[in-house]
Formats: C-alpha cells, sequence, structure tokens
C-alpha cells in the first residue's frame, strides 16, 4: 500500500504537468480533467498511506491491553434517581405517549423546517432574477453596453478621459448602476443590483501609451494609455484594486494573484489562471469615457462550462 502510494503521487504530478489548465483545458467525463485527476491521486495517495499504517498497527504490531484505573465519574444514586423522575414526571404530564395528534404534527412541524433552508440554497444562483437563464450566461455577459457612460464606484459622476493624470487608478462602475432622468436608465432593485454591481466593477488606470504592450485584437481598446479591466480577480472573484503605479501590477488581497496591467493584466504571480477581463474604451463627443460593448469573455472566477459560453 505504501509503495502504491508513492505510484499515485507520481501520477499526481504527471497530471500536475501534463494536463492543460488554461484557455484549451482538458476535460474529462464533462469535468476538468486536471482538477478530478489532481483530486484522485493526492486522495488514492493518502487514503493508501493511512490504510497501511492501519494494517501495519492491526496485524504487525504487538497487541497489549492496559488498564488505568480511575475514579467513578456517575453523580449519585440520589441524584440519578430525582433526575429521573423528574424527566418522567415531565413525560407524563406532557402526555406525549396519550395524545399522538400532537405529537405526529409536531414532528411533522419539526420535520418542515429543513424545506426553508433547501429553498435558501436558490439564492446560491448566480441571479434569482432571471430564472430562465444558466448560470454560464448569466456570468458571461454583464450590464455594459455600447456607448454606456464610465462612473466613479460610490458616487456615480461621469469621468472624462482629460480629468485622469498618469499613474491614476480609479474603482469604476457601469452608469445604469446610477440612473437619473437624463441617462434613461431603468433602476435596479434588490438582488437584480447587487449582481450587476458585482459583475459590472471595474478599475481604470492611465499610463505612459508607450509602456503598454499591445495585445492582438486589442489595439483600440485604451484611449491615450487610458485602460480598463474587470475588478474582479479571476481566481476565486475577490474585488481587487491595490496598484504599483511604476510596475503597473495590481494585486488581489485575498490570495496575492498579481496582474500586469500593461500587458493585458497576465498573471505574474499567484494561484489565478487568466488575466483580468479588459472592457473596451471610446470617448464620447463631450469627452466622457464610454465603453465600445459587454466584456467579450465572462468576468470573475473560472467555472466548469466557461468554455462554452
Amino acid at each position: 500500500m505504501f509503495g502504491l502510494s508513492m505510484v499515485f503521487v507520481i501520477l499526481f504530478l504527471v497530471a500536475y504537468f501534463t494536463l492543460d489548465i488554461g484557455d484549451n483545458w482538458d476535460t474529462f467525463a464533462g469535468l476538468g480533467a486536471s482538477t478530478a485527476a489532481l483530486g484522485v491521486t493526492l486522495g488514492m495517495a493518502l487514503l493508501l498511506i493511512g490504510v497501511g499504517i492501519i494494517h501495519w498497527s492491526r496485524k504487525l504490531m504487538s497487541d497489549h491491553e492496559i488498564v488505568e484505573m480511575r475514579h467513578p465519574a456517575a453523580s449519585s444514586e440520589e441524584d440519578r434517581a430525582t433526575t429521573l423522575a423528574a424527566l418522567n414526571a415531565g413525560a407524563e404530564e406532557s402526555g406525549i405517549g396519550r395524545r399522538p395528534l400532537v405529537r405526529n404534527s409536531l414532528l411533522s412541524a419539526v420535520g418542515l423546517l429543513g424545506l426553508p433552508a433547501v429553498v435558501l440554497l436558490r439564492d446560491l444562483y448566480p441571479n434569482a432574477t432571471a430564472p430562465d437563464a444558466s448560470p454560464p450566461e448569466l456570468l458571461a455577459r454583464t450590464i455594459w453596453t455600447k456607448g454606456m457612460r464610465l462612473v466613479r464606484d460610490a458616487i456615480g459622476t461621469p469621468i472624462r478621459i482629460d480629468e485622469i493624470e498618469v499613474g491614476d487608478l480609479i474603482n469604476a462602475a457601469p452608469e445604469a448602476l446610477f440612473p437619473t432622468e437624463e441617462n434613461g436608465y431603468e433602476e435596479l432593485h434588490g438582488a437584480e443590483k447587487e449582481v450587476e454591481k458585482a459583475k459590472g466593477a471595474i478599475i481604470v488606470v492611465r499610463m505612459d501609451p508607450d509602456e503598454i504592450v499591445p495585445v492582438d485584437g486589442r489595439e483600440d481598446w485604451s484611449i491615450e494609455g487610458v485602460i480598463c479591466y474587470s475588478k474582479i480577480c479571476t481566481h476565486v472573484g475577490c474585488p481587487i484594486s491595490l496598484y504599483e503605479r511604476t510596475t503597473h501590477h495590481v494585486l488581489c488581497p485575498c490570495h496575492q494573484s498579481t496582474f500586469d496591467l500593461a500587458d493585458g493584466a497576465k498573471v505574474v504571480f499567484g494561484p489565478a489562471a487568466r488575466p483580468l477581463p479588459q472592457l473596451p474604451l471610446a470617448v464620447d463627443e463631450e469627452g466622457y469615457l464610454v465603453a465600445q460593448s459587454d466584456f467579450t469573455e465572462p468576468i470573475g472566477a473560472s467555472f466548469w462550462e466557461r468554455e462554452k459560453v
């Protein structure tokens, strides 16, 4: 068993280095092959060590019985008799044995309390306000649309491109989350608003245009060094904004994933496996930053069906 454990450890290492987890991730039975293989091989390695140790102790080691004397831990006979008498008296007074209707209705009521817990699990659904959409479909889109202005988070004021200095980082949001009579956006409420706010959160950074590494197909996504990315980390979905202006690195405070905003927000450190999604920018007639479109890929943490949306 110990030998088989070592074999599974080797298989773990093989799976770690050979199975792809990038854009073209390998699958097995509809699951991520890397995750499944790592879980099975590591689990078997630990299981075999544990089972081997148990067999070692039971079949190869001496079996000695050890007796340790201790003082009685039970209560006195008088206290035990008094407690039992009180319990019997309470059961007799309640009539639980003579009133099956009351007893059974109580048990049924307590049993049904499990149903609200099951129903509340529905809140874990990415957007309970759109039951006809699947979770991958909901994660694949945000509230961003073509021509929607970028506004400052919390206060909702639009952002002019000439107001941003080199080195600035602005936490921003979609203008639709701050509806007014002028912009004409429909007001959102409750869970729907919170979901769209979480998915649409962005960071806007300005740097020297010469420092931006061109990404194929995104040559016109930044404006005069102003570039925009999702604020949601691609590891487990934490919000990020810890910016190092000299290196253009932004750090996630949860697990220290680090992204290079000057180079397509690629991961340079930490457990994140994907760059931050980029929002294509433009400038409207009044000089305000607007989105060219929604994100072209799902934001946030990875999920099984991501490549299918």
